[in-house]
């Protein structure tokens, strides 16, 4: 019996075809906008721009976390042996506040112990001035936390007799979110210790 309409399943073959056809096409565009995507974000991470005084854009590139980190655990670490070390009567009080930022409990316990052995009293009460004449930091960034080992060369002002002397301690930095302007480097001193205290030579006016 003939008629005028084709086959069925010849057209729903068809219309199968065409629908599979349009799926895979957008299944394939959207897989290459994504790739597209994910290069341009990829290749913005590695640079920035700038604008300078004249309103030219400048290219910047970004250097890695690790090169970074090296830099930054160092002025981290002379921050805080700056901060610690480098007082006199007039500016331990806040000088101390700004080290204690750097660091976490160990730091604060050796804080108590100085000041239960009356070495701020003692600053108080012969006006003595303790200055920071050096800081060499060695820090291993194979592994978080990252140990260090800090050796710090200062000087004790007595008035008539000036003392030099070589502390070396440890410990231990770990990454924290950066707090301005209390920590702006985002590390965190752990575990710190003050191994060894020398005196170097004695001065005298």
């Amino acid at each position: 019996m003939k008629t005028s309409y084709k086959n069925i399943y010849t057209i729903l073959k068809l219309n199968r075809f065409i629908v599979l056809f349009v799926v895979l096409c957008a299944l394939g565009s959207s897989a290459f906008s994504g790739w597209i995507v994910y290069d341009i974000h990829k290749k913005a991470l590695n640079s920035s721009f700038a604008v300078n005084t004249d309103g030219q854009v400048i290219p910047l590139k970004w250097v890695t976390q690790k090169e970074n980190l090296h830099i930054e655990a160092s002025a981290h670490l002379d921050l805080f042996h700056t901060y610690f070390y480098d007082i006199d009567a007039s500016n331990y009080e806040k000088n101390l506040e700004k080290a204690l930022w750097l660091g976490n409990s160990s730091v604060d316990n050796l804080y108590r112990q100085k000041k239960a052995d009356g070495v701020y009293n003692r600053l108080l009460q012969y006006s003595l001035v303790q200055k920071v004449l050096s800081i060499k930091s060695q820090v291993d960034l194979q592994a978080e936390p990252y140990k260090f080992k800090t050796t710090t060369v200062f000087e004790i002002n007595r008035g008539t007799v000036v003392d030099t002397y070589e502390l070396v301690s440890t410990g231990s930095l770990i990454v924290v979110d950066r707090n301005y302007p209390h920590n702006t480097h985002g590390l965190l001193i752990t575990n710190y210790f003050e191994n060894t205290l020398k005196k170097l030579f004695n001065e005298n006016p």
